[in-house]
């Protein structure tokens, strides 16, 4: 019950008319730019987090909850509309979504995934205000041995396990942990990998290194890669479901939030394998499952869901252990503590009126999207006409302009280059970008706490082994990295037939 009234507290804050302002600004701007080719949530918050300096933190979370909201619905909108997925969590809505658009069905596609991210994000939240207090009383008894453990199990299941090659992953990680390390050594005081520039030595801010590697790392690889032909983008219409639609979607809708949810709870859980899995049940359950890969609404309305149950639970760990499992919540993180706001165990007490009204700003911002951008979804298509050369210069000035803003020096405008070069080596050299931003995000908070631990035990390693918790998480590690590696080995190579070189290409 106590749960229930500061839910309700936080929503008296949120629907003030200035808060409401913000979150409607929210939405529409994160619509805007989230609907754009190739810029996902993660890049619509990095682009756009600049323009938050100034405000109350208060009032910068209901923009960020509205921007992120938006950035997931735009990224749907080009899966159906363009078989772009913004981000790999949507690449199961584009397969058929644009198979419903391409046979005339764009509306309906459109219109099953905005009322599926509003159910399932609505749920997700609800979910998120009822668990995550329990999580946070849980996680103040937790010693500074198990949250290192914790962290560097986040990294591991996000580097080794979950990313298609865990030698990139570990490289991608290795980049950010030497980002991280960036400035002076706050124990010491010894400068580290300054190379003798003053400006370093109060590290890297994150909002260049994540606006440098998403924003400018993106534009110049699309430049490099700028094809001229314009784009084939299908008409919208008026978005409405029929009775039918209604019938095959509302318990896809359902069974996606409860397989996002937990995942998104998860450290290192992730969006993709809950939409891949929602895919999956829906194709068997379906009556019709003949219809897919012809373009089975079913497979627009499961993982959708899926998409936005775990955007919404991965707030869960983000708030309660200040454990960062997505690109976004990495990029909300940094904004966090841009504000000196730390999130963990003691967030939700020392932050209670924040937390309560993000919480219901989150619940709001859903509810402006589903009201302001289903009615305008054949607006936000005719964006996706833009000239990329237009689009992406636009990005690239409103990039070095928020990079400006953070200290007003010239000096984090030439970091931003670099980074975006960064960002371009990476895509180009198939680094995964997730291990690389946790590492920059992370990295300085377990070196934190490893010497907590290593001070409480007078500097002997077994500091680090002193905690069950942290035992148990460190045979969970051990387990990650060794468990996949013999199961591979014993099924042996998987025979597939040949293929061209053109196909595999």
């Amino acid at each position: 019950m106590d749960t229930l009234n500061l839910l309700l507290d936080g929503m008296a804050n949120a629907l003030t008319p200035q808060n409401l302002a913000f979150a409607a600004v929210g939405v529409l701007l994160g619509t805007f730019v989230g609907v754009l080719p190739g810029i996902g949530p993660a890049m619509a918050v990095a682009l756009l987090l600049p323009i938050t300096f100034g405000l109350e933190p208060t009032q910068s979370f209901i923009l960020f909850a509205g921007i992120y909201y938006g950035g997931m619905y735009g990224g749907s909108t080009t899966s159906i509309l363009l078989n772009t997925p913004g981000e790999s969590a949507s690449v199961m809505t584009a397969i058929e979504g644009n198979k419903m658009a391409k046979k005339g069905r764009a509306a309906q596609a459109l219109a099953t995934a905005a009322i599926g991210s509003f159910i399932a994000g609505t749920i997700g939240t609800l979910l998120v205000a009822f668990f995550t207090p329990s999580l946070a009383d849980l996680a103040v008894e937790i010693g500074a041995a198990s949250f290192f453990a914790i962290m560097l199990l986040s990294l591991v299941l996000v580097t080794a396990v979950l990313g298609s090659s865990k030698l990139r992953g570990f490289i991608g990680l290795f980049i950010g942990l030497t980002i991280g390390l960036v400035g002076l050594d706050l124990s010491t005081g010894q400068a580290r990998l300054t190379g003798g520039v003053l400006q370093l030595a109060d590290g890297i801010d994150i909002v260049v290194v994540a606006v440098g590697i998403f924003a400018i790392g993106e534009a110049l690889w699309i430049a490099a890669h700028l094809r001229r032909t314009p784009l084939d983008v299908i008409p919208v219409g008026r978005p409405f479901m029929s009775r039918d639609d209604w019938s095959r979607s509302w318990k896809p809708w359902l069974r996606g939030t409860a397989l996002g949810f937990p995942f998104g709870a998860l450290p290192a859980g992730g969006a993709e394998t809950p939409t891949f899995l929602s895919y999956v049940m829906e194709r068997r359950l379906s009556r019709k499952s003949d219809e897919f890969g012809h373009g089975a609404i079913e497979g627009v309305a499961g993982p959708e869901a899926a998409n936005n149950a775990s955007a919404a639970g991965m707030f869960v760990p983000l708030l309660a252990l200040g454990l960062p499992v997505t690109a976004t919540a990495a990029v909300l993180l940094a904004a966090m503590r841009t504000y000196g706001i730390v999130p963990g165990p003691t967030l939700m007490a020392d932050q209670a009126d924040l937390v309560w009204t993000l919480l219901a700003s989150l619940l709001i911002g859903n509810t402006l999207l589903l009201v302001i951008n289903l009615p305008l979804a054949p607006l936000w298509a005719k964006l996706l006409r833009i000239p990329r050369p237009q689009l992406y210069a636009g990005i690239l000035f409103f990039a070095s302009l928020g990079a400006y803003a953070v200290n007003q020096s010239a000096f984090d405008v030439a970091l931003l280059l670099v980074f975006g070069a960064i960002g371009f080596a990476v895509r180009r050299f198939g680094i995964p970008i997730l291990p690389l931003i946790l590492g920059v995000i992370i990295g300085p908070l377990m070196e934190t706490k490893m010497r907590e631990a290593l001070d409480l035990s007078n500097g002997e390693i077994s500091g680090l082994f002193n905690e069950p918790l942290a035992i148990f998480v460190y045979v969970l590690i051990l387990l990650a990295l060794v468990v996949p590696t013999i199961v591979s080995r014993v099924r042996g190579p998987v025979p597939t037939p040949a293929t061209s070189e053109s196909e595999v290409s």
